[in-house]
């Protein structure tokens, strides 16, 4: 992966975010937002494509994974704008003017809470990958990370972290590919992740927010999903009546990575016309 100039920026509370940033400084302009135990790496497939010839892209740690610090307290990683606050310090460091979030999996709830807390007046639309942005129960599929015990073994943290990477992918990756995946997994401590887990937001403000997103919005997601199951994009897409779904019938919760010219190509087109003001 050819790595992105690095800036290191402050969230309003102090933590320390790493933010990374490709392609044409004057292109559209495109946030990448990974997901729970994951880093800015995971979007390899689209740094690597042409989306980085034609748009500026951007992408960030967020708090306690990859490069970002790690806060100890727990309510770092909850409350109703942490993680608002961190998305809006970022477009703010980096001057971004209207860019397109994409949000994968948690980064999508993340960027649910930016539109909660400041709403889409500074945005040029937004793409959910594979993402639980109404947190119903019944969409959490046999594949999602389960709950971090308070003691636990490195053996049996190794086990959990691979046994969440493997439910990521319908079509699995290279052993390569999978095994620096699991290495970035894993500077995730088991108290982020825990603090995290005690993280949700009640579905009916969550409804009333999304009702009221006037840009452009795609949502992407894998038919064969096991961690957010597919009636979450079709929630999303009753919540957003403007929204368009991209299904991809042979992924599972990755489709960016499984399907990556599909995925990139989709986006390059989403992006173009939020651009131009066209139809999303």
């Amino acid at each position: 992966m050819v790595e992105g100039a690095r800036s290191d920026i402050r969230a309003p509370d102090g933590t320390r975010l790493a933010v990374y940033e490709w392609g044409d400084p004057a292109g559209p302009e495109v946030v990448l937002v990974h997901g729970f135990a994951q880093s800015h790496l995971c979007f390899e497939p689209q740094i690597r494509s042409d989306l980085v010839r034609h748009c500026r892209v951007v992408a960030f740690d967020m708090r306690g994974h990859g490069a970002s610090a790690q806060p100890d307290e727990a309510r770092a990683y909850q409350g109703s704008r942490v993680w608002a606050d961190d998305i809006a310090a970022v477009l703010a460091a980096k001057r971004l003017a209207r860019p397109v979030l994409v949000g994968w999996s948690m980064g999508g709830r993340v960027i649910r809470q930016y539109l909660m807390t400041h709403g889409d007046a500074q945005l040029a639309g937004l793409n959910f990958v594979a993402s639980q942005v109404i947190e119903d129960p019944s969409c959490r599929g046999p594949g999602a990370p389960k709950p971090t015990p308070e003691t636990q073994s490195l053996a049996e943290e190794i086990e959990a972290a691979i046994a969440f990477l493997d439910g990521c992918y319908g079509r699995k990756p290279s052993e390569a590919e999978f095994r620096r995946a699991l290495a970035y997994n894993m500077k995730v401590p088991a108290t982020v992740r825990r603090a995290i887990a005690g993280w949700s937001t009640p579905a009916a403000p969550t409804v009333a927010a999304l009702g009221k997103v006037r840009v452009p919005v795609l949502i992407t997601h894998g038919r064969r999903d096991t961690v957010v199951l597919p009636a979450a994009a079709e929630m999303s897409r009753a919540a957003m009546a403007h929204a368009r779904v991209s299904w991809f019938d042979d992924c599972g919760h990755s489709p960016f990575c499984e399907d990556a010219p599909r995925f990139n190509s989709e986006l390059m087109d989403f992006v173009q016309s939020c651009r131009s003001g066209g139809p999303a």
